[in-house]
């Protein structure tokens, strides 16, 4: 009995902490949402708030299952958190298995997403921030140097272009002195025209992609662990479903099996002459 109440709590206290962390997530990304004008970017991948209202609600559900299931011992419930659950995790093998397989083609379309979101800077604050803080934590600008973002409709380089950005970069692709406590918004501005050895005394002037590619080489270690122990939380996950199911149905046997003894002894009694003599075995 105590096997199974470790295995029940356990379940139930792992995704719990879950299912508050995507209530959280989903809270976030409406918050968000709401707080947006009408005309912003309403695509998944390119709305940070819409991929965690996504992502939130799912995480949301499933770990509802594995909570209700495992705190009411609903083997339905728990079928069916442990059925998706195992999904998930083969979905996430053979995404990194064609992602090794087919790196050229994970870097082409990785390259076009980001690319997308260059052009879509400004639409949406939300990503606008994003790229905002990659570019800073990775020291980087635009997806393969910092002349990319002459994609986008504010930084476009030509003479036609009234925008006071044009032929500029964000500020987050600038150098910043030591000891600057003020932002200079429009250190980017005439950038793009720049050769690049005179460029980079003010901006970085790497793109993103070879710098995030970058830093996954020299911390494969973190990366690889981070990815390890995800996977082997989501087994654990997968191992206490199925241990308290077949706890469960073990349970239910040995009620089933004790019924139908008991059922069988009374039909057993029934069966007695009317005028049985039952002192016969004292003799």
């Amino acid at each position: 009995m105590r096997g199974y109440r470790a295995i029940k709590y356990t379940l139930f206290i792992c995704c719990h902490v879950f299912w508050v962390v995507s209530a959280v997530l989903a809270a976030v990304g409406i918050y968000a949402k709401i707080a947006k004008e009408k005309d912003v970017v309403d695509t998944l991948m390119l709305d940070p708030a819409l991929l965690l209202i996504v992502v939130g609600s799912a995480m949301f559900l499933i770990t509802f299952l594995g909570c209700f299931g495992a705190l009411r011992n609903a083997t339905c419930l728990l079928k069916t958190f442990l059925g998706i659950l195992a999904a998930i995790l083969l979905l996430q093998i053979a995404a990194g298995v064609v992602g090794y397989l087919f790196t050229d083609m994970v870097m082409e379309r990785t390259e076009m997403l980001m690319m997308k979101a260059i052009i879509r800077y400004r639409e949406d604050q939300d990503l606008e921030n994003a790229i905002d803080f990659i570019q800073k934590k990775f020291q980087c600008c635009g997806v393969e140097s910092y002349k990319d973002w002459s994609r986008n409709v504010y930084f476009e380089c030509m003479e036609t272009n009234p925008s006071l950005e044009a032929c500029g970069v964000p500020f987050s692709c600038c150098i910043n002195l030591q000891n600057q406590t003020v932002v200079n918004t429009m250190c980017g501005y005439g950038m793009q025209p720049l050769q690049e050895s005179a460029a980079g005394l003010n901006i970085f002037t790497a793109g993103c992609l070879e710098k995030i590619v970058w830093w996954a080489k020299q911390n494969l270690l973190l990366v690889a662990g981070l990815t390890a122990g995800l996977l082997l939380l989501e087994v654990c996950m997968i191992c206490l479903a199925a241990a308290q199911i077949s706890r469960i149905k073990k349970v239910h046997q040995l009620k089933n099996a004790k019924s139908t003894s008991s059922r069988l002894e009374r039909k057993d009694i029934s069966w007695y002459p009317a005028f049985a003599d039952f002192n016969e075995s004292d003799h």
